[in-house]
């Protein structure tokens, strides 16, 4: 049996770096035939996301909605937010950023929020037009006020990229199935948060939502985009991936309560410390209600 799951085990492996390697690097006659599948490739490929399995109501014995905030200053999270300069790199390698606008653009993610509670949606317009800022120089008014046409080096225009994001924020809900036994996890929306364009340069400006998305509506789109893996460059990690087996740095910032949801900071205020240890209280009594269902 031993030798069975060996060999079971191997295989998977081996088939896993033909699925997420970089497709024919070793057999390209020429630089545009590498990350071009084969025919062969295309023919055998089976790259969806693993499937959610269904869940009845009656089996959440316990639920607990949290919100947590993912950190991209953590060397964990690096690879949720490199790269940020694409002119010198390949085009299979993108930031999550890049992957969710670039996707928001083309159409293949529909629907976008302005909250993560999903009541409000925007439009790709919307979102861009607080992403982007235009300044015109004095020399420019000087030449408004002439009645002359502004010249167009007379014009700074300042837009956000996957460089100045700065955190992720997350939501999802714990839950204990009683059919399986265990406490689980599944990731409800996603949301990239920026700085405010207008105080981009400042140290004490505010960071804002960027938009939410609903994350079982992307995970296609983030199975498809592949992220870096320090451990192995022949085997990357989709941001599906990584995000389902939780493989990133977070502490919570709310969890859902009778208070209309309050975040820790609201009723804990001007103190990092004790709303680190409350965040960490909320992880705690959650982790103990698995705990606390076995019987010995």
């Amino acid at each position: 049996m031993n030798l069975r799951n060996f060999l079971l085990t191997a295989t998977f492996v081996i088939a896993s770096q033909g699925v997420f390697a970089q497709f024919n690097i070793l057999n390209a006659k020429a630089p545009e035939e590498i990350g071009v599948k084969t025919e062969a490739q295309e023919k055998y490929d089976n790259n969806t996301p693993l499937e959610y399995g269904y869940v009845d109501d009656r089996d959440i014995l316990w639920s607990k909605m949290t919100w947590e905030k993912i950190v991209l200053d953590e060397r964990i999270n690096f690879p949720l937010y490199y790269p940020v300069d694409t002119m010198n790199i390949g085009k299979e390698r993108r930031s999550l950023f890049d992957v969710l606008v670039k996707n928001i653009k083309n159409g293949n993610i529909k629907d976008i929020y302005a909250d993560s509670y999903f009541t409000t949606k925007q439009t790709w317009d919307q979102v861009a037009e607080g992403m982007m800022k235009i300044d015109t120089a004095d020399l420019g008014y000087e030449q408004f006020n002439a009645g002359e046409p502004i010249s167009p080096e007379y014009i700074d225009t300042t837009a956000i990229t996957s460089y100045h994001v700065k955190e992720y924020k997350i939501k999802g809900l714990w839950y204990f199935d009683k059919r399986q036994g265990e406490l689980k996890y599944r990731i409800m929306a996603l949301c990239p948060v920026i700085p405010d364009v207008y105080f981009i340069d400042s140290d004490d400006g505010d960071l804002i939502d960027a938009f939410w998305v609903f994350y079982p509506d992307v995970r296609e789109v983030l199975n498809e985009a592949k992220s870096f893996n320090n451990k192995n460059t022949a085997m990357p990690i989709s941001f599906d991936h990584i995000m389902n087996s939780r493989r990133f740095g977070a502490y919570m910032y709310k969890e859902e309560n009778v208070y209309q949801d309050r975040k820790i900071d609201e009723y804990i205020p001007n103190d990092a410390l004790m709303q680190l240890l409350e965040s960490d209280r909320i992880k705690t009594k959650i982790r103990d209600f698995e705990l606390d269902q076995w019987q010995y």
